[in-house]
């Protein structure tokens, strides 16, 4: 009886709602949202250099890719005196309320001095506007809002078009970026010279002397981003002399104050001689490297004037810029470097460390060059240990790097940029080994 009332069931047509025709209730949605029809932008080139890293499980791999110093056993590293100044922070229990738009004073202060030196007149006199910035990305990104808004003509009066801003080829991949994006015109000058691997002096001087009249030229104070290759303090004096003749405005990025000798006076010489030579410059200072402290996101914005007066109406223009973009700065990270810098027993201990971190990568730069040349590479690693700070611009082509990723599992940047940083006396043989099998 059961399998008589069990088959009648399964005889009968399957209901509607059974139907393997599609209704208007199941139909595909038609898209409603605005934003439907917005492409997929690229993946950042050096921050996929990390994400494939991390997918690689070859237990050799190195990421010589990130722009982040690592101790030599390849772990981020903490300097003692930021440890020290954050547990009295802590134990402290500050208030967590707004800091002004313009950000703290005390660390304003204390970062132009560092750049400009203890004793510059124009520090001393108030002639230098400045505010807090969200790192050197966000110095570089204020400095050119104010440009775009700012910046006259040579001749006082308004702009026929957008301000133009040269950059030094090659430049920080994110440098063209931020000041497109803040309605700058961009360019770029010569600068590095594949071929000897160092400054293309003469050319770098010639399509300055060719550019228009009034330019915005950035340069980098020390440890060139991604070259690491610096001008001479005679070219930065020749430098200086063809900016001041062609009326040229200078933007300096300085994000390795310290972290390039170990030195921070030596650092802040390219500064220091065009600010010595009249020049009335812009400077974008970070202290991510310095400091080691990259996310807490802590910089300077700052701009040399003639008087007092203006530097105070500057001062309230760089307000006006920050208010709608991000209101007011972090706290965090500015106490700690107050912190450091208020006390003469933290800051002795953060210069030695500093000096050490930098020492450490000179040291590696060392070892890599021995090793190739130890092994019988036919190239010539002179550059190496000639280039300065975070980075060597190593030379390797876009398909030798794909070899030492496919191969070896050393992770650089495509243009042959490797990050010192990520060198360690544990892998720096491996690491020559494989530069030197893809070299052949």
């Amino acid at each position: 009886m059961f399998r008589q009332t069990l088959f009648r069931h399964l005889s009968r047509p399957l209901p509607r709602l059974l139907s393997t025709q599609p209704s208007a209730a199941f139909a595909p949605a038609v898209p409603t949202s605005r934003f439907a029809g917005v492409p997929k932008g690229p993946e950042d080139a050096i921050l996929g250099v990390t994400v494939a890293f991390n997918a690689d499980p070859n237990p050799n791999k190195i990421n010589l890719g990130v722009g982040a110093y690592r101790d030599d056993v390849g772990l981020p590293f903490v300097l003692s005196p930021v440890r020290e100044a954050e547990r009295r922070i802590v134990h402290a229990q500050h208030h967590m309320e707004y800091l002004p738009v313009a950000g703290s004073r005390t660390f304003v202060d204390k970062a132009i001095r560092l750049a400009y030196g203890e004793h510059n007149h124009h520090v001393k006199t108030g002639q230098v506007a400045s505010i807090q910035t969200l790192s050197g990305t966000g110095a570089c990104r204020m400095a050119g809002v104010l440009i775009q808004r700012f910046l006259p003509a040579l001749d006082g009066g308004p702009r026929d078009e957008s301000p133009l801003v040269l950059l030094p080829n090659p430049s920080w991949a994110n440098h063209a970026a931020i000041f497109r994006d803040s309605g700058c015109a961009v360019g770029q000058y010569k600068y590095y010279d594949p071929a000897t691997k160092n400054l293309d002096f003469e050319g770098c001087v010639s399509s300055l002397e060719d550019a228009p009249d009034g330019s915005v030229v950035l340069l980098h104070a020390c440890a060139h981003n991604p070259t690491g290759v610096d001008p001479t303090p005679e070219q930065w004096a020749k430098l200086s002399a063809v900016l001041k003749e062609k009326r040229h405005q200078p933007l300096f990025d300085m994000a390795y104050q310290g972290f390039t000798s170990g030195d921070m006076e030596v650092d802040a010489a390219s500064v220091r001689r065009f600010v010595d030579d009249g020049h009335r410059i812009v400077l974008a200072q970070s202290f991510s490297k310095n400091f080691g402290l990259y996310g807490q996101r802590v910089g300077c914005l700052s701009v040399l004037t003639d008087s007092q007066e203006e530097a105070l109406a500057i001062d309230s223009q760089l307000k006006i810029i920050a208010r709608p973009m991000y209101s007011n700065p972090p706290i965090a990270g500015v106490r700690i470097v107050e912190e450091v810098l208020s006390d003469p027993e933290l800051e002795r201990q953060w210069r030695a460390e500093m000096k050490g971190m930098a020492e450490r990568i000179i040291s590696m730069r060392t070892m890599l060059k021995g090793y190739l040349e130890e092994l019988g590479s036919a190239q010539n690693w002179d550059h190496i240990t000639n280039q300065n700070g975070m980075f060597c611009f190593s030379g390797i082509s876009k398909e030798q790097v794909a070899k030492l990723r496919d191969e070896h599992s050393v992770y650089l940047t495509e243009n042959g940029r490797i990050s010192m940083a990520g060198v360690t006396s544990q892998n720096v043989g491996y690491l020559a080994d494989a530069v030197h099998k893809v070299t052949k």
